[in-house]
């Protein structure tokens, strides 16, 4: 197997296997150019490949400078569980609500990512979300948290080293707020508070193994002024703890066409504490969350490569199992 394309195609694979969440594990376009390079022996078509890859997933790249890239994601999530909320009063804890649900979550998303500089990318998400609770009967459609990301290399490419790149990120509240609709009634489609996170992630070309990983901090900002009727109370602030987020994985070219990626995330977030207008304050518990993805990235044309993934939950506190499938919208005007 030539060398040149199995490095190319299993980097543009990768970007798909942690759905949801956030993701953030990039690499240099400069790595792919690297790695595309042209072999003794090699076929005339290194031009043709490189195009395969800036046409792919871009979480795991960054764009050359003036150059832009629009990519669509599907993803579909399963989550059954029982929320436990706790009461503090007086300094005494008692049971406030266990409220059981079961909620189906579809996710259209695009992607935009504009290059700054050849190492400094900035890009935006917009989701649009669909939601169906079984236990309630309910549902909602709107949009989710609109990000806005940058993502930085500060040293270039060299053959055969670690690839490193810092990333930010600033999550919006446009969904609809847990904090501000009727949970009786209504679903919400957003976090309903503000978040900005940072981070870093690594990978290293292992032909034909590419190895990544990621860790990254969030903190989420403070919520008041709200007027939320919760049973025979009012809600008037919320206070989202911060998280903490790792992933590692590898991706392995099976053939020209197909390449599989493996990985697992850890996430950690802080307890939220609700604050009520008697005094009261509920609070929601810190929780660890565990997510197994694999994905397939198959090659259907000479510059067009599909992601598809599966995710499994390993912690309570995860989505039972999620669906997701990634593609590269391409526009002439788009192009360099």
């Amino acid at each position: 197997m030539n060398r040149w394309f199995t490095r190319g195609f299993i980097l543009c694979s990768i970007a798909a296997l942690v759905p949801g969440v956030a993701a953030a594990q990039e690499d240099n376009v400069d790595q792919a150019r690297e790695a595309l390079a042209k072999q003794e022996g090699d076929e005339d078509s290194t031009r043709q490949l490189e195009e395969v890859f800036q046409a792919s997933e871009k979480n795991y790249s960054l764009q050359k400078k003036g150059s832009h890239a629009l990519n669509y994601s599907f993803d579909y999530s399963y989550t059954a569980d029982q929320r436990l909320d706790l009461a503090i009063t007086n300094g005494s804890v008692r049971n406030l609500d266990v409220v059981p649900s079961a909620t189906h979550s579809f996710t259209n998303a695009f992607s935009y990512d504009y290059g700054l500089l050849d190492n400094l990318t900035v890009g935006t998400r917009v989701p649009l979300v669909v939601k169906y609770d079984t236990q309630d009967e309910l549902n909602v459609y709107d949009f989710g948290d609109i990000s806005f990301t940058a993502r930085w290399q500060p040293f270039a490419y060299v053959p055969g080293k670690m690839s490193t790149t810092l990333f930010g990120t600033l999550s919006s509240k446009t969904g609809v707020s847990p904090y501000e609709i009727d949970i009786n009634e209504q679903l919400s489609t957003g976090s309903g508070y503000y978040s900005i996170g940072g981070g870093a992630s690594l990978s290293k070309v292992l032909d034909p193994v590419v190895i990544f990983g990621s860790l990254s901090a969030t903190y989420n900002v403070t919520e008041s002024g709200l007027q939320q009727v919760r049973g025979a109370r009012l809600l008037e602030k919320v206070e989202p703890g911060f998280g903490l987020s790792g992933s590692a994985g590898f991706a392995y070219s099976l053939s020209y066409d197909i390449s599989l990626s493996v990985s697992a995330q850890l996430s950690y977030s802080d307890e939220t504490i609700l604050t009520f207008t008697n005094g009261d304050q509920a609070v929601a518990q810190d929780q660890m969350t565990g997510f197994l993805s694999f994905s397939l990235g198959t090659r259907v044309s000479d510059t067009t490569i599909v992601n598809t993934s599966l995710g499994i939950g390993l912690t309570e506190d995860a989505p039972d199992f999620s669906l997701g499938v990634s593609l590269p919208i391409n526009f002439s005007g788009l192009k360099e």
